[in-house]
This record gives C-alpha cells, structure tokens and sequence, in this order.
C-alpha cells in the first residue's frame, strides 16, 4: 500500500463536474495498492493517518493530530502510485493492483479510517478525477506498508 499526504487548508474532486468529497483543514490522501496488498496495510495506515502531529500547536511546533484541530481526509484512489517509468517513456501499472482487489481494500480502509473517528470524504474509484487543493505548509509524506 502507498499512500501520498498533503496537508491541505481545502480540498475537493469532482468527477464529471460533479463534487464528490470536498474538506477544510486536514489530509489529502492518494491511495493506492499493490496484488499482495492486505487488511493489515490498511489497520496500519489507517492507524498511522489518525495518529500523525502534523498540525502546528500554540508554539508552531507540529505537536497536533487530526482530531486535535477538527480536521478531516480526503480520500483518492490512485493506482499510479504504483506505476514504473525507470524504463522507456511509458510507465508500467503491472504492480497496480487490480479493481477487484483494489475496491475491497479501498473500502476497507474508509471504514477503518472512520471507525477511528475521522470525518471522511472520497473521490470514486476507478473514475477520472479532478482534484483541487491548497497546500497548509510544505506538508507532503510518502507512507508505505
């Protein structure tokens, strides 16, 4: 599982024109998986996502979570996370899970997410999205498991 965090003061996709997941303060997430991706990349990032200080306390240190300043996830499903361009001018998707495996663990990482109290907002799997942010700081991470 790889996962992209922006911290992001707003953020919203639309597929077709059509808003699907819109927030304030908190975390963009692209989201993507791999075929031997499993529930137990998902209880750890979901865990690490609703852990993370990433919020700047009374004193600008990054000392606060998600829940800590009322913060919300985005959630986008992006299976070029998993694409290759070391070779050639085309990347490969080999590493992409497929939709069927993909789909069952996309949803079971929002379930996670929420059970762990956080608002959640998505985009819709497999569709073409526009996504539009703005940046809350330099905040970007890499996550995988």
């Amino acid at each position: 599982m790889r996962l992209l965090l922006q911290r992001v003061s707003r953020a919203e996709v639309r597929v077709d024109g059509r808003i699907t997941g819109r927030i304030g303060t908190g975390f963009l997430l692209l989201v993507g998986y791999t075929h031997a991706d499993t529930e137990a990349q998902n209880t750890w990032m979901a865990d690490k996502v609703a852990g993370l200080r990433l919020f700047g306390d009374a004193e600008g240190k990054m000392n606060l979570a998600l829940a800590d300043v009322g913060g919300a996830v985005l959630v986008v499903s992006q299976f070029t996370l998993y694409g290759d361009a070391e070779k050639g001018r085309r990347p490969s998707f080999v590493d992409a899970a497929r939709p069927e495996v993909a789909i069952p663990l996309y949803e079971g990482f929002l379930r996670l997410l929420r059970e762990r109290g956080l608002t959640v907002e998505t985009g819709e799997f497999g569709a073409m999205m526009d996504v539009e942010l703005v940046n809350d700081g330099p905040v970007t991470l890499w996550l995988e498991r």
